[in-house]
């Protein structure tokens, strides 16, 4: 574990220590918390881009024309009735 100083408003660091005592945890707890949730959501978000990117699949037309919308949603309303 790393001790970290860090700067902050004195109106966001009084609302952080209000936060932090609903859920029951320290400033300090809530705040690593927070930045782990952080860094696992950017994480997840690199690996999805960089698989994305890797895809060698081809989402081209044969050169058919795609259907008018006016087509799809009578297809979609003939199914409904």
């Amino acid at each position: 574990m790393k001790n970290v100083t860090i700067t902050m408003e004195d109106h966001v660091a009084d609302w952080a220590r209000v936060e932090a005592a609903k859920q029951n945890v320290s400033l300090s707890r809530m705040l690593g918390e927070i930045l782990a949730e952080k860094m696992r959501h950017d994480d997840a978000y690199e690996r999805a881009y960089q698989e994305w990117k890797s895809d060698q699949r081809s989402y081209t037309s044969d050169g058919t024309g795609y259907p008018k919308r006016d087509e799809i949603y009578a297809e979609r309303l003939a199914r409904i009735r």
